[in-house]
């Protein structure tokens, strides 16, 4: 009898701590629901093996919805983009986003180009912006044409094989010849960056040589951390996985999303 007593005593306490387990998982759910924290909800439903891409689950259940507040929703299996308010859809267009390729550059670092899932929100917007370029955009343009790194500090004067150097000048990176001529390398270029003695030079921040113009397009709403919403200089990249993480519009969509949304909105990327 007494081992009874103990052996239904322990399946009582399994049955209390289930459903005790049930109970705070629904009201965590509630709770995250109510306080529109999307991004929570997205961690618990991974422990659960129940994160996907669905789109249908993300349209029933968002906060902006119950608000009746507009908001972006981004699918990034269906590469495509919807401006809803309630269940209207005011707009929407085909896009593309990250590739999850990773680069590895050595000491340099290491990059996963993936679009960020959940909850963002449209921190900024911008026309013709400029894209400053981070340090991976450099490396993966080294691994293209088989070449080195080689980082060029504001001041520094980084020789070169013809006998001149490679420096800053009021903003600017120029080349100083031997004869004390003074050239302008210009603004940043895809695909024509500054080689020096068979490296690729990375210029200073804040120089016109790390502003690139054109690659973002001609709109851009900004979703921190360095995402953004925006046009492109390769639209027929428009429906593939295929960025940096970023999500990518052709210019002619995202000039006519980008006097619609207000700096605020929410945004769902699943």
């Amino acid at each position: 009898m007494l081992i009874s007593g103990f052996v239904l005593a322990a399946i009582l306490s399994v049955m209390l701590l289930t459903r005790t387990a049930e109970l705070r998982y629904q009201r965590d759910v509630n709770r995250m629901v109510y306080n529109d924290n999307l991004g929570v909800l997205n961690e618990v439903k991974a422990k659960l093996g129940m994160s996907g891409d669905s789109l249908n689950t993300l349209l029933s259940s968002t906060a902006a919805e119950a608000t009746n507040q507009p908001y972006l929703v981004v699918s990034m299996a269906d590469h495509r983009l919807w401006y809803k308010q309630g269940k209207e859809i005011l707009f929407e267009a085909p896009v593309a986003t990250g590739s999850g390729k990773e680069l590895v550059g050595g000491s340099h670092g290491r990059w996963r180009f993936e679009t960020p899932r959940g909850r963002l929100t449209v921190k900024g917007k911008d026309e013709n912006p400029a894209w400053v370029p981070p340090d991976w955009h450099y490396v993966e343009q080294a691994h293209k044409k088989g070449l080195g790194i080689v980082h060029l500090e504001r001041g520094e004067a980084l020789p070169t094989s013809d006998g001149g150097v490679i420096t800053t000048r009021n903003g600017e990176v120029v080349k100083r010849y031997p004869n004390g001529n003074t050239v302008s390398l210009g603004g940043g270029v895809e695909g024509k960056e500054i080689i020096a003695n068979g490296n690729i030079v990375v210029p200073p921040y804040g120089t016109t040589a790390r502003r690139y113009m054109g690659v973002l397009g001609t709109r851009r709403l900004e979703l921190g951390d360095g995402y953004g919403i925006h046009g492109t200089d390769h639209p027929e990249s428009i429906g593939q996985s295929v960025s940096h993480g970023c999500v990518r519009m052709r210019n002619e969509d995202v000039e006519k999303l980008y006097p619609m949304v207000a700096i605020g909105t929410p945004v769902y990327i699943y």
